[in-house]
């Protein structure tokens, strides 16, 4: 099933954004509206497990070195999009030492992760992939849940280089989180899928 592409006269706004049903979510990025269902239970329970793996040693410091801000669905304002909100995003300290109370943020991530889903897998891998590559984020991984497996991308040139492919791992080392290692075989567990 294709994403929907909500298109309206002129360039969307974010009053446009902001009338969506509470059970859409929607990205605007260049003018145009995207809008899709929620994630369902699966897609955030996988998203859930990469982000508790990532916040305990790297924003919270248990068993790494801490200085980061990992956070789920946050709402990023980059250029060409004044909203968009990837699965799980991520920034050092030094170059955002605190989050904004009352508005997005503007600061572009150091780290991107999307869940591919059915529903969105060619809007993520064609529309946001290029605007995170435009934006200049450094990482992006990209989870394929059906295929239990996860990319790792790094912006080189403006262009994409994959780094790797991961699903069985008990102990990876995920660019740019090599600090600490990382049980990619327990995002599967309790998928829900066989």
């Amino acid at each position: 099933m294709a994403l929907p592409v909500v298109k309206l006269p002129g360039p969307a706004t974010l009053a446009d954004l902001d009338a969506l049903p509470a059970t859409m979510k929607g990205e605007l990025i260049e003018g145009v509206l995207y809008a899709m269902t929620r994630p369902r239970a699966a897609h955030q329970s996988l998203g859930g497990a990469v982000c508790t793996d990532l916040t305990l040693p790297f924003q919270r410091g248990r068993g790494g070195p801490g200085g980061w801000w990992i956070l789920p669905e946050p709402g990023i304002e980059l250029p060409g999009a004044p909203e968009v909100s990837p699965d799980l995003a991520g920034w050092r300290r030094e170059r955002l030492p605190t989050l904004p109370s009352d508005r997005s943020i503007d600061v572009v991530p150091d780290w991107v992760c999307e869940v591919l889903s059915p529903t969105s897998r060619g809007y993520q891998l064609l529309v946001k992939r290029r605007l995170y590559a435009a934006a200049g984020v450094p990482f992006l991984w990209e989870i394929d849940r059906p295929a239990r497996t996860l990319s790792v991308l790094r912006l080189e040139g403006g262009r994409w280089v994959d780094l790797g492919a991961y699903r069985d791992e008990d102990e990876a080392r995920l660019p740019p989180f090599e600090a600490a290692a990382i049980n990619v075989r327990g995002w599967w567990i309790d998928d829900g899928e066989g």
